[in-house]
């Protein structure tokens, strides 16, 4: 069943959009007739010219910086006069070392990277979305659901990101809704480069994953908040 998304009117901002889930989620946005304001810290490679479509703009911007975070939220509610959807999509995953051989650097990389750049984001934009009625979705983990041997400081930043989910839907009830997406292992050219033994037909692809952030998003889902919902594919 084909399922068609109208968001026509409506302003997305998509932070992590120049990495292979944010762009899709970016271009599953402006394919639904939503104007997409898209934010990252490094510029986008944008072989296919999407980035210079009408009704798309890119913002750069540091989200683990709360100056920058305010500087590119409000360029966007002046760009385009409203805030309809937040999608934090911004993340990243280290591991391979227990806890007691892990660096400090390489938890706050994760922990800002993962949590602090999906609180500043909210933080700023969640005054704009209660004025639309607007909703956030936000990235965790599958593996954030329990501890595990290698990436326990990745698993526990992304575990973060679903307890403030269901903070922003309790503090935003009847308003704003929040919900998150758990992903297992992202069909992604990295990932691939990481795993190359793995088979790549059971992960999820970045575009089934950004059909569900559009339906958290969309007038399908109006009673849905707080809630962490499994993108697994056959992972």
């Amino acid at each position: 069943m084909d399922v068609i998304f109208d968001f026509d009117g409506t302003v997305a901002l998509v932070t992590g959009a120049s990495g292979a889930l944010g762009g899709a989620v970016a271009r599953a946005f402006y394919e639904a007739g939503a104007s997409v304001a898209a934010a990252d810290v490094v510029e986008p490679d944008d072989e296919d010219g999407f980035f210079e479509a009408e009704d798309v703009r890119f913002y750069e911007g540091d989200f683990t910086d709360e100056d920058d975070v305010a500087r590119v939220v409000d360029a966007v509610v002046s760009d385009f006069g409203r805030l309809d959807h937040l999608a934090n999509i911004a993340g990243t995953w280290r591991g391979g070392t227990p806890v007691d051989e892990t660096d400090a650097d390489t938890f706050d990389f994760l922990f800002d990277v993962n949590l602090k750049t999906m609180f500043l984001a909210s933080k700023h934009a969640v005054p704009h979305l209660r004025e639309t009625e607007g909703s956030v979705v936000s990235v965790s983990a599958r593996s954030s659901l329990e501890g595990g041997e290698g990436d326990g400081v990745y698993r526990a930043s992304k575990a973060g990101v679903r307890l403030l989910t269901e903070t922003i839907a309790e503090e935003n009830r009847g308003v704003v809704r929040a919900n998150a997406v758990m992903p297992s292992v992202i069909d992604t050219p990295m990932n691939r480069e990481m795993m190359a033994d793995a088979d790549f037909d059971a992960w999820v692809k970045p575009e089934e994953i950004a059909r569900t952030v559009l339906a958290l998003c969309s007038d399908a889902t109006p009673v849905t908040s707080g809630a962490a919902v499994p993108v697994y594919g056959e992972a």
